[in-house]
């Protein structure tokens, strides 16, 4: 296969994959500690960074007949807060928006649902402690 023509002088770009920084990888660790919690206590994932205009959602799941959206928040310390006070009441209006176009989207509209938040503390010997919050705040 040839190479497409180029005038002389064309830029090319060529985008590099990109590598998570270290913020981002803590957040996916907790996410997978959080995942696995949930599992554990009986809860059903069924989809995982749930994107759209309004932001994001960290987990959906089920619990028998509710959808749950999850939040995770990750530390690896307290010094700015427990990771459950980082959802506050402007996090939480978002995370409503959020679920309100998945529920859209999905035309799950009539279903009941709840909103969860896992926190996840990392301790000094790289261990997660791992505590979930159901129905953590309700719109």
């Amino acid at each position: 296969m040839e190479a497409p023509d180029r005038a002389a002088g064309d830029v090319v770009i060529v985008a590099e994959p990109k590598v998570p920084d270290a913020r981002q990888i803590l957040g996916r660790e907790g996410e997978a500690a959080a995942e696995e919690a949930l599992r554990a206590a009986g809860l059903r994932i069924v989809e995982r960074r749930f994107r759209s205009r309004q932001g994001e959602i960290d987990l959906v799941a089920m619990d028998a007949d509710v959808l749950v959206f999850v939040e995770v928040k990750t530390r690896r310390g307290v010094s700015h807060g427990t990771p459950r006070e980082a959802v506050h009441r402007g996090k939480q209006a978002r995370l409503v928006r959020v679920a309100l176009a998945y529920l859209a989207r999905r035309r799950l509209l009539e279903s009941r649902c709840r909103f969860d938040v896992v926190e996840v503390l990392w301790d000094a010997s790289g261990r997660p402690r791992v505590e979930h919050i159901a129905d953590a705040f309700r719109p």
